[in-house]
């Protein structure tokens, strides 16, 4: 049997209690996830590990999600990288920051589980088309 190989997630939120309940659900559901607490950290682990997807908080400390997302799409070795926006931050002008940065989604907290699933598989089967 040729078995796929699982998706990797980075998980980039300063909130560690929220990072362990994604987690959760996200290695429930066959994923490989890492993870890292801050702007700066989450930045430079995109980069070293190249996931399959990064879903990134807007508020943290050293760099906001803006200028994470922002520094790896307009870099060519990681622009293909899919990055959802997961965040407190719900004002229309958030959501268009998010897109103006190169997210490929946006979603804000709290969120339910089956919408951030399916986001997921929306990315990824856009992606594979």
């Amino acid at each position: 049997m040729n078995k796929e190989k699982p998706k990797r997630i980075l998980l980039v939120d300063d909130e560690k209690d929220l990072v362990d309940v994604i987690r959760v659900l996200l290695e429930s559901k066959g994923y490989q996830v890492s993870e890292a607490y801050n702007g700066i950290d989450g930045l430079e682990k995109a980069k070293k590990e190249k996931p399959d997807l990064i879903l990134l908080d807007v508020m943290m400390p050293g760099l906001n999600g803006y200028q994470v997302c922002r520094e790896l799409k307009k870099d060519p070795k990681y622009k293909t990288i899919p990055i959802v926006m997961l965040t407190a931050k719900a004002q229309e002008s958030d959501r268009f920051w998010g897109v103006e940065s190169g997210a490929d989604d946006y979603l804000t907290k709290p969120f339910e589980a089956a919408r951030l699933l399916e986001t997921l598989e929306k990315i990824w089967k856009t992606e594979s088309s």
